[in-house]
């Protein structure tokens, strides 16, 4: 599939999305928002993706909205309906059974670290930057910005992180919770690349269990926690794979997982 203003790549089941605006610094523009949704059921209905890497061109990961049309792009009535859009994909994204992983090679902020926010795994170049600073247009993180800061580094991080508008410097991030790891920026490719070929390694549908009974024990009490974590497990024991990983750790090799 073609895209607009994104970059599209598959290669040994791992497949590479890149941001491609670099002209308006990877900001989100109504024919982003519709890429987006297609390149949603594009890796949903794509078994061959084990592993998908987000990431953008240049020195910017993705500055969020683009402002330059917020009179047009942005009005009232199609507020909501723009809104929802992204609001969706990121949610598609975060309930995706493979592993998502943010490659952040540069700024990232607003809807950029929204976008983020909502991959499951964070890497930053060391002169990425991060920060929500929609209060400096009146505004909050409203594409579930807020609501997945504050599980990830905590209330009070979070609250200061979004009320001032700081823009923070990768060290800062991953010191706060808000990235996995810190690489010097011409090794940030490699480390995704590896961390993507390490993981589709492992068995899909173990994965895919894995990321839903982590997402919903954050809200669940601690009993239905456990019981989604039994139910996950009582799935995945009758799997073809599992009984592949059995075998190998018998036979000491590596396991040769195909996610059923």
């Amino acid at each position: 599939m073609t895209f607009k203003t994104l970059r599209y790549e598959v290669a040994d089941g791992i497949a590479t999305v890149t941001i491609d605006r670099a002209e308006k610094n990877n900001a989100i523009s109504a024919e982003m928002r519709a890429d987006f949704r297609a390149l949603a059921d594009e890796v949903y209905g794509d078994d061959g993706v084990r592993v998908v890497i987000f990431t953008g061109v240049g020195k910017t990961f993705c500055v969020g909205a683009d402002v330059s049309t917020f009179e047009t792009d942005w009005n009232t009535p199609a507020f909501r309906a723009n809104t929802r859009l992204l609001t969706n994909f990121f949610n598609d994204l975060e309930a995706l059974e493979k592993p998502v992983i943010a490659a952040i090679n540069g700024t990232c902020v607003g809807g950029g670290l929204e976008l983020a926010l909502a991959c499951d795994l964070r890497l930053a170049a060391r002169s990425a930057r991060f920060g929500l600073p929609e209060n400096n247009l009146g505004l909050i993180p409203g594409i579930g910005g807020c609501s997945r800061l504050v599980k990830l580094v905590g209330f009070g991080r979070a609250k200061e992180l979004v009320l001032t508008g700081e823009i923070i410097s990768a060290e800062e991030a991953y010191r706060s919770g808000l990235v996995s790891r810190v690489v010097e920026d011409d090794a940030l490719t490699a480390e995704a690349r590896g961390l993507a070929e390490r993981l589709r390694a492992k068995a899909p549908q173990a994965l895919g269990i894995a990321k839903r009974v982590l997402q919903n024990s954050v809200s669940a009490d601690l009993q239905t926690a456990r019981t989604l974590e039994s139910f996950g497990q009582s799935i995945l024991i009758k799997t073809a794979d599992h009984r592949e990983g059995v075998n190998a750790f018998r036979a000491k090799r590596r396991p040769r997982f195909e996610g059923r």
